[in-house]
């Protein structure tokens, strides 16, 4: 792979325009430069791919051919499956992501940058305290919207936030249902909503890798708008009216696009999930007293709370501590430093300001010496 200062593809001259119509604000483009990438999305220019024979041929942003000898071994480097269509790959070897296509079933796949992988790998729990400092920003914004009349786009993006606020459940996807008959917020229908006694609403539904998914709201405004949204037409519990009153089903994408515009920052679904999970990570350990002595004993405490999370989000033990428990969180109470930030730690707003100072303490730059 090139790095940002290589240049000899005749492709490079499209760099410039990607990086004038870059969201150069957002923190995936501040990753990228930190990468020394750029930072680019598929609806710019790119190279097409077309079947000829059991082979491909490649055509530039303008059509023509290519066949620049680095250009055409970059794009082998990447290893596309033959089996992708819609395949639009990056004319710029130094773009954070380098290819994108749907396979077999119709799932928008991702083919990145060695460095931007390496890079995300490495700071993929950094972002968290960015996430938690943007948290009160999405609040007043699902209050504006929850107070909206009716059934606006709007307003039904912000229950579904909220919601997955609460619950931390998978916004899922429409080729999922299709496919696996699988389902997540977006997707849920009428039926996978219950009604309790003591206003509360259950869900429960078939998830990723067909498990079994359930959670409780109690929270009386969330719960009379999910009645609401279930009192709609139709089959789809989560659904908006447009401005012609056209009942139409929330996608993950809108949910995804009304965080980021809440939040100032690239956030996703997942984030809340990452999140979600750090911070129930550091309330089990911290309300348990000092690590014990034994090194055994802090391996069965810790084991038990990454259970514990894991049930909570619905993955495996493996997965939630690889993939969502921030490290940082058994590391300080192996070394004694999480309880403080728990002492006076009530209701759930005080949790996160706690989870948020110490996450911002752990992960805060190791200081250099002064320069005489």
């Amino acid at each position: 792979m090139r790095g940002r200062g290589q240049t000899g593809s005749p492709c490079s001259k499209w760099r410039r325009r990607m990086v004038e119509v870059s969201p150069a604000m957002t923190g995936n483009a501040h990753d990228a430069r930190r990468a020394g990438l750029v930072y680019v999305v598929d609806s710019e220019p790119g190279l097409r791919r077309q079947r000829r024979g059991r082979g491909f041929v490649y055509r530039s942003p303008r059509g023509r051919p290519v066949r620049d000898s680095a250009t055409l071994a970059r794009i082998r480097a990447l290893a596309i499956p033959p089996a992708w269509s819609d395949v639009w790959i990056c004319a710029d070897p130094a773009g954070h992501l380098q290819a994108t296509g749907r396979d077999a079933r119709g799932r928008k796949q991702y083919r990145y940058h060695p460095q931007w992988s390496s890079r995300r790998g490495e700071g993929k729990f950094e972002r968290i305290v960015a996430f938690g400092q943007a948290l009160p920003a999405l609040r007043t914004a699902l209050r504006r919207d929850l107070a909206r009349e009716g059934h606006p786009r709007e307003k039904v993006l912000a229950l579904v936030v909220a919601v997955l606020d609460e619950t931390l459940l998978r916004v899922g996807g429409d080729a999922y249902r299709r496919q696996n008959h699988s389902y997540g917020l977006t997707t849920l229908r009428n039926r996978h909503v219950e009604f309790l006694a003591g206003g509360r609403a259950r869900f429960a539904f078939r998830g990723k890798s067909g498990q079994m998914q359930e959670a409780v709201i109690d929270d009386s405004r969330l719960v009379r708008l999910v009645r609401r949204c279930r009192d709609l037409p139709g089959h789809c519990l989560f659904q908006y009216r447009d401005d012609a009153g056209a009942l139409v089903p929330v996608r993950s994408e809108e949910v995804n696009d009304y965080l980021r515009q809440a939040m100032g920052e690239a956030f996703t679904a997942k984030d809340f999930r990452t999140w979600g999970a750090t911070l129930a990570a550091m309330r089990g350990p911290a309300t348990s007293g000092a690590a014990p002595a034994a090194e055994r004993s802090r391996i069965r405490v810790l084991n038990e709370v990454v259970r514990a999370v894991a049930a909570e989000l619905g993955n495996t033990p493996a997965v939630c501590r690889s993939a969502y428990i921030d490290p940082v969180v058994f590391e300080g109470w192996r070394q004694g430093g999480l309880e403080r930030y728990a002492a006076r730690c009530r209701g759930q707003r005080q949790w996160e300001r706690a989870a948020l100072a110490f996450l911002r303490r752990a992960h805060r730059p190791p200081r250099t010496g002064r320069v005489r």
